[in-house]
């Protein structure tokens, strides 16, 4: 059981990183980190004002020190002058235990000033390294643009792009269509002529009854050809003889026809 879910959790893991490397894209990835080492230099910098600022305060408090402690070293000089030795010696005192503030400040405003020195050194070599970066950044977006454009291109003219082999698939399948029903309408004519399939319309023939119609045709013609040179020639009997393939008339049906003018039939 450990080791199938230790196989699961390895596939989930591979596809889950194959779904990931198709989704990223380099110039984002390359934007978000130039973002992100905007933000630390932005944090150094906020760290050098706050050190400024703490060594600034410093030299406030020194100089408002630097300031008592001349002051009790004159008043301890009027009261000696005066002969207020008592007062002296108080004045001197509060004198000595100030003069220990200032050591102690200006131990921390060494401090404070070190401080500064280093993250002002380091703001400015991170600030070189961000626009080192930034220069790198947008040549390798410039790079992957003009290759993925590139790649499109080529993708385009070869036809194996996603969008060119749907086209490529959809011109396929109109011919494949056009060609079976080309087939199949060239099939449907074969049937009909031969007799197999029968024209419900009446407007198709095959190739009999075709021929025989032609013949059929043709031989009325000829018929009517002749009749028309018989009656012109002869009367209309003879034509009429002619006609009807040498059948015989009796002589009164022969008598009952006009003979001195010749007579046009309109079929």
């Amino acid at each position: 059981m450990s080791g199938v879910m230790k196989r699961m959790g390895m596939i989930f893991r591979a596809k889950a990183n194959k779904a990931l490397d198709r989704a990223e894209d380099p110039r984002e990835t390359l934007d978000y980190s130039y973002q992100k080492q905007l933000e630390l230099l932005q944090k150094v910098r906020r760290g050098v004002a706050d050190v400024a600022t703490s060594r600034k305060r410093l030299e406030l408090q020194l100089a408002q020190l630097n300031k008592q402690s001349s002051t009790l070293e004159d008043q301890g000089r009027k009261a000696l002058a005066l002969g207020r030795e008592d007062l002296a010696r108080e004045a001197l005192s509060r004198r000595a235990a100030l003069q220990q503030q200032v050591t102690d400040l200006e131990t921390q405003h060494a401090t404070l000033q070190g401080e500064e020195e280093k993250l002002t050194l380091a703001a400015q070599r991170l600030q070189a390294k961000v626009d080192a970066f930034r220069t790198k950044k947008e040549t390798i977006k410039a790079t992957y643009t003009a290759a993925q454009a590139q790649t499109r291109i080529g993708e385009a003219f070869s036809g194996i792009s996603e969008e060119m082999g749907d086209v490529g698939m959809a011109i396929q399948r109109a011919e494949d269509k056009t060609a079976q029903l080309q087939a199949r309408a060239g099939a449907i004519d074969e049937l009909l002529a031969s007799g197999a399939l029968d024209d419900q319309s009446g407007m198709h023939k095959d190739d009999i009854q075709a021929e025989l119609d032609r013949l059929s045709g043709g031989t009325d013609v000829e018929l009517e050809l002749q009749r028309m040179k018989q009656e012109l020639a002869g009367g209309p009997a003879a034509g009429q003889q002619a006609i009807e393939g040498g059948t015989s008339q009796s002589p009164q049906q022969d008598r009952q026809q006009p003979q001195d003018t010749p007579r046009f039939d309109k079929q």
